[in-house]
């Protein structure tokens, strides 16, 4: 199998994240220069028709992507340390938890750092920056709900570490980079010390 990512950006880091959480070595990886244009490539095209990173290649040829998908993959072939629910109850809390991160606070804060940030503007044509500044808006009503949510439990989906964690740590760290987002700095002292007890996690240093 193959695994094609990209630097510095948010999705392919999720996969990057779960596989070093548990374990999974000898996928081959080959990273997609964005800002290059080379997911708009003929050749990767034909392998991801919308031209998204992650993308995992299967040796017969086919290909999966979109970063649930994959770990969803992963996950099956490699069932411990479980980060997706031991049972279906479980499974859907967590899931559920997962797409609040990936919907809500990944979605937000990405959208507002593409049309915001003159580095992306190749990325975003054209930016509008009245929305870009809306959506990171938005993305600090969910991050002021997930503040409170970390006050009253130790992880995103409950008291262990899971899929969901990695989302919202994924997400917190493409803001933190492009939109010098610092919960911690706008009282939101519950989801900064959770970020900083996550930054210290083997996966977190090893995907950056």
């Amino acid at each position: 199998m193959k695994l094609y990512i990209s630097s510095h950006a948010p999705n392919p880091r999720r996969v990057s994240m779960f596989m070093l959480e548990k374990g999974i070595s000898g996928i081959e990886t080959e990273t997609v220069d964005l800002m290059a244009g080379e997911h708009r490539s003929e050749r990767f095209l034909a392998k991801n028709p919308l031209g998204r990173v992650p993308a995992l290649e299967f040796d017969d040829g086919r290909v999966l992507s979109e970063t649930r998908a994959i770990c969803t993959y992963l996950e099956g072939l490699h069932p411990e340390p479980n980060l997706m629910g031991a049972d279906f109850e479980e499974r859907a809390f967590i899931e559920m938890a997962d797409r609040r991160m990936e919907l809500h606070l990944l979605l937000e804060t990405a959208t507002s750092a593409r049309h915001l940030h003159p580095a992306l503007a190749a990325l975003e044509q054209p930016q509008f920056k009245d929305f870009g500044a809306a959506q990171g808006e938005k993305m600090r009503v969910t991050a002021r709900w997930l503040d409170q949510l970390l006050g009253r439990q130790a992880f995103v989906a409950g008291e262990r570490f899971t899929i969901a964690d990695i989302t919202a740590f994924c997400a917190l760290e493409f803001g933190r980079g492009l939109l010098r987002f610092r919960p911690g700095d706008e009282g939101m002292a519950n989801l900064q010390a959770w970020r900083d007890r996550i930054a210290q996690r083997p996966s977190a240093v090893g995907s950056k």
